[in-house]
């Protein structure tokens, strides 16, 4: 396993049913972790967390030395490595998104040509970089001046360096969004039978900066097996159609975001390794061999049938105080053994280090992942936040609404 966050833990805890895992660089907070490089182990197979190794093409050179991988090459990473990669292709393929422009800061006028694009559009504005961003590269807002100053602040290079220099301007689109897996061997994909919702703002009732994500929960009331196939022929069998027809051999997850707009749905992204925190709600509950799976799908023959839990599960993150801009770290941490200790609740953690005492503390702005799970939302809720209301540390941050409300899409 290679990664270091919760989503890897995630991982972990449930490879770990049937198989023997290693994780590389992992952390302190992750059993089997070596910081040994991934490209020097002997495994049977390896599996990347993480998009920034896929796009950097770690998967392609394990491959080369005749590995097993479950993750993309970098050909196929460039759906999330480049929104312009990503949106072209998908426009190809006839999916329905966002309509767009794109914009580039090498380019004299592009600045003005922006401002100008901008101005022609009905709020909300969405700004997102072109490269990679830890999840913080995209800016929504119904404010024409914000836009335009993140838009500059972008091509100029102010925010995100390079890969911030080229924009994808998109419409906005209103309406819930979910987070929708499908399990690729190059030719075929299997959907993971349950969605999950994503809340990004960092501050209750979707308010503050976004973040990588401040907390989840699966299943999403109303959406049922003949849904999830609706989403699958709209969005992902096309994709990995145009994939095949560009000669990408995709062997690894897809992640489409998808928001539910009145006219129906449009994929908003592509992401292509397991959502971070969405792992953490949807792993746990998978009943198969996940080792299996990730293998047959790697070797290019997925057989096996994806079944999950109904259960319900709900993630709450817990952050370091000034995250998302500039993380405190070295807080220690407590109350993770009281939380562990209660009936349905997990922790994953995501940012942690230990100190010279071997206490556990804070070392990222997503520090731990406090997960409950019960037969219903509400429960699964209820339990989640009891973990959460026994950790602490100073300055930790955390919203009291995830799955407060669960989205039900018009008409159900």
């Amino acid at each position: 396993m290679i990664g270091s966050g919760g989503r890897e833990h995630a991982f972990v805890d449930v490879l770990r049913r049937s198989a023997e895992v290693v994780v590389t660089p992992g952390s302190p907070g992750i059993d089997g972790s070596t910081n040994e490089d991934p490209e020097a182990i002997d495994a049977d197979l390896f599996v990347v967390g993480p998009e920034g190794p896929l796009v950097d093409g770690l998967a392609d050179r394990l491959r080369a030395r005749g590995k097993l991988v479950f993750g993309p090459g970098a050909d196929g990473a460039l759906l999330e490595g480049s929104k312009v990669f990503m949106k072209e292709l998908v426009t190809a393929a006839g999916v329905p998104t966002a309509a767009y422009q794109v914009f580039d800061g090498a380019d004299p006028g592009a600045v003005d040509a922006a401002a100008a694009f901008l101005g022609s559009m009905a709020p909300p504005y969405v700004i997102k970089t072109d490269g990679l961003a830890a999840g913080k590269g995209v800016f929504v807002t119904t404010d024409l001046e914000a836009a335009r100053a993140d838009a500059v602040a972008k091509l100029t290079g102010l925010t995100f360096g390079d890969a911030g220099r080229r924009v994808v301007i998109e419409e906005g689109l209103e309406g819930p969004e979910i987070s929708l897996f499908a399990i690729c061997d190059g030719t075929t994909a299997k959907v993971v039978p349950a969605v999950a919702q994503d809340h990004k703002r960092l501050r209750d009732g979707n308010s503050g900066p976004n973040t990588g994500g401040m907390g989840c929960y699966s299943p999403v009331p109303g959406i049922d097996a003949v849904m999830l196939q609706d989403l699958m022929d709209l969005a992902v069998n096309p994709t990995l159609v145009e994939l095949q027809r560009r000669g990408i051999d995709y062997r690894g997850v897809l992640f489409a975001g998808f928001m539910l707009t009145p006219t129906g749905p449009r994929l908003l992204e592509y992401n292509v390794r397991f959502g971070d925190p969405e792992a953490q709600v949807i792993l746990p509950r998978l009943e198969v061999d996940l080792a299996t799976v990730l293998a047959e799908a790697a070797s290019g023959r997925l057989v096996s049938e994806l079944t999950i839990s109904s259960d319900a599960m709900v993630t709450v993150v817990c952050a370091s105080e000034g995250y998302p801009t500039a993380p405190r770290v070295g807080d220690r941490i407590k109350g993770l053994e009281q939380a562990l200790a209660l009936p349905g609740v997990s922790v994953f953690c995501a940012g942690v280090a230990r100190d010279e005492t071997g206490h556990l503390v804070t070392a990222g702005g997503r520090v731990l992942n406090v997960c409950g799970r019960a037969a219903g939302l509400d429960s699964a809720r209820e339990r989640a936040y009891a973990g959460v209301d026994v950790i602490s540390w100073p300055g930790m941050q955390h919203r009291r609404d995830i799955a407060d409300g669960a989205i039900r899409p018009k008409g159900t």
